[in-house]
């Protein structure tokens, strides 16, 4: 018998580390009660310290366009907070680009490629219940769209998470008008009286382009972030594309050209402020191991407590 989407939320949390298991309950309140702490510490700084707008302002730079609307997949109001604990887990994330793949018509089989089918299954309920989805004779189809890709909600699942975990004020989407550095800057994050910006890739390694890092370099000189982020949600090997993509585009650029050096696992620092990061185990856990060894290595403000 299928499980509850509660129950299944509750499986999804605890195997992407969303939710801390433990026997002891005195351990498990310890834990809530300092995170809870720690975002209402950031709330009281983020609030005696200029907005968003206006370090971009101080940096020459005012939003022209921000979170464009008509290419989300995200539910009603209600459900919000639900679905974005469902975004934790990587398997979900990836059965979301296969459902706007196929959203005109697809079985189980189609989008059963990252999981197995019960938990695949499980996912297609989940989604019914929450409207994004419905039934079409033996098939399912989107219930809104067109949707031409998941960029868009990826997006504002990464904004999200800066705004949620760690209480930074954030936007995504966003455009400026700037007369020689163009295009859209993914996610922009006020963090403690800094600016934090991320490139979020939803495509695959092989679908990344030199062009790419090479533009994400060229707004990070122009925007002058405390840290910059080139995000790719996937589990797969930066260093076997991505890192030779940036260390080729740095020999183009400075001689001699900084290093690219890996923290740990698929995670890379360029000189302490520009970070590669994929989502192996936790996007959340990257972020704030992106943030520690920043302030570590800098004194930045802009740390993870």
């Amino acid at each position: 018998m299928p499980q509850s989407p509660r129950r299944l939320q509750t499986v999804i949390q605890k195997r992407t580390g969303f939710i801390v298991a433990t026997d002891d309950p005195n351990t498990s309140d310890e834990l809530v009660f300092l995170r809870e702490e720690v975002q209402r510490l950031r709330k009281t700084l983020s609030q005696q310290t200029p907005s968003l707008a206006m370090l971009l302002r101080r940096r020459g730079f005012t939003i022209y366009k921000k979170e464009p609307s008509d290419d989300l997949l995200i539910p009603a109001r209600k459900h919000v907070d639900a679905y974005y604990r469902m975004l934790h887990a990587y398997s979900f994330r990836l059965l979301l680009r296969d459902v706007i793949k196929h959203q005109k018509q697809f079985t189980l089989e189609q989008v059963t490629r990252y999981a197995t089918p019960s938990i695949t299954n499980e996912y297609l309920d989940y989604l019914l219940s929450i409207r994004l989805i419905r039934k079409k004779a033996a098939a399912y189809a989107l219930a809104k769209g067109p949707v031409t890709s998941f960029g868009s909600t990826l997006e504002w699942y990464i904004a999200e998470i800066f705004k949620r975990e760690f209480s930074a004020e954030s936007v995504w989407g966003v455009k400026f008008k700037r007369p020689k550095i163009g295009g859209d800057y993914d996610v922009i994050s006020k963090l403690d009286g800094s600016l934090l910006y991320s490139e979020v890739k939803s495509s695959p390694p092989k679908q990344i382009y030199d062009s790419e890092v090479a533009a994400f370099i060229d707004r990070v000189a122009d925007l002058a972030p405390a840290i910059a982020v080139f995000f790719m949600d996937t589990e797969l090997r930066m260093k076997d594309k991505i890192v030779p993509m940036f260390e080729r585009e740095l020999q183009k650029r400075y001689d001699p050209p900084p290093d690219v050096v890996r923290i740990e696992r698929e995670l890379f620092h360029i000189q302490d402020r520009i970070f590669i990061v994929n989502a192996k185990e936790s996007i959340i856990g990257n972020i704030e191991k992106v943030m520690r060894w920043h302030y570590q290595k800098t004194g930045n403000p802009a740390r993870c407590v």
